[in-house]
Formats: C-alpha cells, sequence, structure tokens
C-alpha cells in the first residue's frame, strides 16, 4: 500500500498529462473563408502577370496557429487563372477574423483565352487547390486545401 500510495501523484500527473494532450491535439475545424479585398495588378504584359489579393478568413478554432506555405493553384469557372507559392508568416487568431495575402502568377495564355466569358459573368465559381502548411510553436503540418466558393463579380 505505501508503494502504491507513494506512485500516486506520479500516476496522477501522468494520466493529467495524457487527457490534456490528448484534448489538445485534436483535428483542427477548417478554416471559414469570408471575403476578398484589396485585388490589384502587380504586374501586367503578354509573357505573364501577377494579382495580389487579401483573403479574410474567420479561425473557429479554439487555439491559434501560423501559416507558414502556400502552394495553391486557382481555378476560375473551372478554367486555371495561376499558381500561387510563397513563404510567409501569418498569425492565425483563435475564434477571430484574419488576412492572408496571396501574390498569384496567372497563366496569360488561359486568361486571354477564356477570361472574356468569366468578366462578362456576374458570379464566378472560385476553386482553390493544392496544400498550406500550418502549425503551431513550431511544429508545423501541410494540409491539402481543395476549397470551391461562389462569388459576385462585376467589371462595371
Amino acid at each position: 500500500k505505501y508503494y502504491q500510495m507513494k506512485n500516486f501523484p506520479i500516476n496522477l500527473l501522468i494520466v493529467t498529462i495524457l487527457s490534456i494532450s490528448t484534448l489538445s491535439c485534436r483535428e483542427p475545424k477548417d478554416l471559414v473563408f469570408r471575403e476578398f479585398h484589396n485585388l490589384t495588378v502587380e504586374k501586367l504584359g503578354f509573357a505573364g502577370a501577377a494579382l495580389k489579393v487579401d483573403l479574410v478568413y474567420y479561425n473557429p478554432n479554439n487555439f491559434g496557429m501560423e501559416l507558414n506555405r502556400t502552394d495553391l493553384d486557382i481555378y476560375v469557372d473551372n478554367n486555371y487563372l495561376g499558381h500561387s507559392s510563397q513563404d510567409l508568416q501569418v498569425a492565425i487568431p483563435r475564434r477571430d477574423i484574419f488576412t492572408i495575402p496571396l501574390k498569384i502568377d496567372l497563366d496569360m495564355k488561359n486568361l486571354l483565352l477564356n477570361g472574356l466569358t468569366t468578366l462578362l459573368n456576374k458570379e464566378v465559381n472560385i476553386r482553390l487547390l493544392g496544400k498550406v502548411k500550418v502549425g503551431k510553436a513550431g511544429v508545423f503540418k501541410n494540409f491539402n486545401v481543395d476549397y470551391q466558393t461562389v462569388q459576385k463579380f462585376s467589371m462595371f
């Protein structure tokens, strides 16, 4: 009995640590896309073009994270628009809204072939496909992204 009582605090500590680590290591909930703004043309030419846009998201998780890298293909109305690959440090606060600055290198050939019909639509289907690297406390993990949304769009 003395041996069991002597190890009781250690056993209680082990059970407590295991319980806390199990609860804190839950799979994170998906981030919720809210809107985009500040869409600007950074570079424009026949050889290539680049856009910058701020994507606004909400983090429904009870913990903050950090976005470390994006590697995404962007499609508009199922037509390849371009690619975004960048290393960055974006703090994702818990249960709050945050902004991701995204730079997109445009595929000019595809944009010229399919862009006119997209510009005439009032709504466009946007799809992001690729990977993002997200983590916490220096531990990062790659997550697959396959996100679609319909956005109102007007050039005029």
